[in-house]
């Protein structure tokens, strides 16, 4: 082979070594990154979950934007939020943990079609509000017999509790009640209107559609203790429900501290997301959660220390677990 064929083999080998690495760089490096739109599955305007979305959603866009733009959509919250996830309709969605433990088994609302949700976070606690009127003759659960109730909007997390409380409380939500089915804001209105008796709302405190009723003139709002049913319930259930407390003063006219039904919201995602996404989300809503603390009081009840397998009934996201390992806080 003599010198010259040779140096032109060198030099075409020079430029398809040269045109890989080129194909490569503008493939993958050079590339902007795919952009990605995440909708995210709250709850009721009058509700938590729409203003906590609304303040994760911010984080996500000044960070993670313009790869990643976020939206927060308005819903009856956990039961349709999972079903919207599973349906791939929406990305990001916030549930009560019944409700997500549900559709993890593919039981109850979801005994059709489970879904494979994973959790990104636990959040705070979503407090069990009971809630009549002064005059109405009603000062305990067992009091809401032959009522006219609200149970929640349909396919609400809110619902599935309420059932589940007044059948541990020997009501039978079908025949011992007049029941409606209302969101929280519109249930308020109807309690304020003498449309209904009493209402049931799952929520983090304080719930503004809530305070606007406890605050209006004229009128004296009452919440009803739960902690009565939580033993029965977890018989039945498992440890998803536990006792705490809605301190005095949270609402105006409450004078002591009243005992409740509790669970611990979850923020969730399906087990579809790629891992990388996931990772990037928990990363930036944890190293960031200062910067949303005015958005709502509870808030500042979301904490590292409880991201852990113990506080979720369902699986954690193996991007949110990376996450978690790097911070020392996985259990």
């Amino acid at each position: 082979m003599n010198k010259t064929r040779i140096r032109l083999l060198v030099v075409v080998g020079v430029v398809v070594v040269a045109a890989i690495i080129a194909a490569t760089y503008f493939t993958t490096v050079a590339r902007p990154p795919e952009k990605v739109t995440l909708s995210i599955a709250t709850g009721g305007v009058g509700g938590v979950y729409y203003p906590v979305g609304g303040a994760f959603a911010s984080l996500w866009n000044k960070y993670l934007g313009p790869t990643v733009t976020a939206t927060v959509e308005a819903t009856t919250a956990s039961v349709d939020n999972l079903k919207l996830l599973r349906d791939g309709k929406v990305e990001v969605a916030f549930t009560l943990p019944d409700t997500a433990y549900e559709a993890h088994r593919g039981t109850g609302a979801f005994s059709d079609s489970r879904v494979e949700v994973r959790a990104l976070a636990v959040l705070y606690n979503n407090f069990q509000h009971i809630v009549t009127l002064e005059g109405k003759g009603i000062t305990k659960i067992a009091d809401l017999k032959g009522k006219r109730v609200s149970t929640g909007a349909p396919g609400s997390g809110t619902e599935v509790i309420a059932l589940r409380i007044l059948r541990a409380a020997g009501i039978d939500p079908d025949k011992d009640i007049v029941r409606e089915r209302l969101g929280v804001r519109e249930s308020a209105d109807a309690l304020r209107d003498g449309k209904i008796d009493a209402f049931f709302w799952s929520g983090g405190i304080p719930t503004a559609a809530v305070a606007e009723l406890a605050s209006a003139p004229g009128l004296k709002v009452v919440l009803l203790p739960s902690a009565e049913v939580v033993d029965k319930l977890r018989e039945q259930y498992g440890p998803i429900y536990f006792v705490a407390k809605i301190p005095a003063r949270t609402y105006a006219g409450q004078d002591t501290d009243l005992e409740v039904l509790t669970a611990t919201n979850l923020l969730v995602v399906h087990a579809r997301m790629p891992e990388s996404l996931a990772y990037q989300l928990t990363k930036t809503l944890f190293d960031n959660m200062n910067e949303i603390v005015g958005a709502h009081a509870v808030i500042k009840d979301i904490k590292l220390e409880f991201q852990k397998s113990m506080y979720s009934p369902i699986p954690f996201h193996e991007g949110a677990i990376r996450y978690y390992r790097e911070k020392g806080v996985w259990r």
